[in-house]
């Protein structure tokens, strides 16, 4: 399996994680605080999706900036996993939008996506959800929205999907563990690699809510739930390297704040993105 090749020589190969604000966990050794990389990677994240979604037909060139990117306001509430080249270009993403335990529905960027059939379905998920809710808060539980995950063209067909959804997990326990929820399109495959790894269909009173076509994206659309701490057990032991892996990847805080290294260089975010050229287009996660 080649990601078990990938484990043993650099698990953290690639990856760069954004932090929102001055949110960095403790746990993590190679924190920089730097805007303009932060900035520059935040944008080349949102140019991938944006490439990828107006070549779906899930929303139209219009809807970009005129640079090509495709922002949300939760973008920059959000930590983000990236996945970038020898060149530092941004090849994949997925967005980790946690929210502290007691959040509301209505805090929930779910709240204002069900759209076309989805609209039928809102009450029977705004019940399912806020039952998620309170379990999370009851258990002092981040409640975490999934989303933004996009991966060029050339290494859809790599492991590097289920790479950065392993890893997501290993960032939730790394913070304490999360409820999580993410509408995940069936398109190029996306729900089917959340339900390999642990995702179910979000269900209320025990019945499954089924899958609705979203009319803002164009494409039918899976409500999957999981909680982090209770993956399918073929990848726990993956799971937790990556957790241990995650630690010393480079965090690039948006925030000026002492991290406690020196922000002037970036030599170490060199050396630890190494990875493949890709070029771009399909595999992505709305939310």
């Amino acid at each position: 399996m080649q990601l078990a090749d990938e484990l043993e020589n650099n698990l953290g190969r690639g990856f760069v994680l954004l932090a929102p604000g001055d949110r960095a966990h403790v746990a993590f050794t190679r924190k920089m605080a730097d805007r303009s990389r932060y900035r520059s990677l935040l944008e080349g994240a949102q140019r991938l999706r944006g490439s990828i979604y107006v070549r779906d037909g899930a929303i139209r060139p219009e809807q970009l900036t005129p640079d090509g990117r495709h922002v949300q306001p939760v973008d920059k509430q959000s930590w983000h996993l990236l996945t970038v080249d020898t060149h530092q270009r941004v090849v994949a993403c997925m967005r980790y939008h946690a929210h502290r335990p007691g959040a509301s529905f209505s805090s929930l960027t779910l709240s204002h996506a069900l759209g076309g059939r989805g609209s039928e379905l809102a009450p029977r998920v705004k019940s399912a959800v806020k039952i998620q809710l309170d379990l999370a808060r009851r258990r002092g539980l981040s409640y975490v929205e999934l989303g933004g995950w996009a991966i060029c063209e050339e290494l859809r067909c790599t492991t590097e999907a289920l790479r950065m959804l392993l890893a997501v997990y290993g960032l939730s326990e790394l913070m304490g563990g999360a409820l999580a929820l993410s509408t995940a399109t069936t398109r190029h495959g996306s729900s089917s690699i959340l339900r390999r790894i642990g995702g179910r269909p979000l269900s209320e009173n025990g019945v499954e809510i089924p899958s609705y076509y979203d009319s803002n994206y164009k494409c039918e659309m899976e409500l999957l739930s999981f909680e982090t701490s209770s993956p399918n057990p073929r990848y726990a032991s993956w799971i937790s390297k990556f957790s241990k892996a995650l630690q010393h990847v480079p965090v690039v805080l948006s925030d000026c704040v002492d991290s406690g290294h020196d922000n002037s260089s970036l030599l170490r975010l060199c050396e630890a993105v190494q990875a493949p050229r890709a070029s771009s287009v399909p595999m992505l996660l709305t939310a």
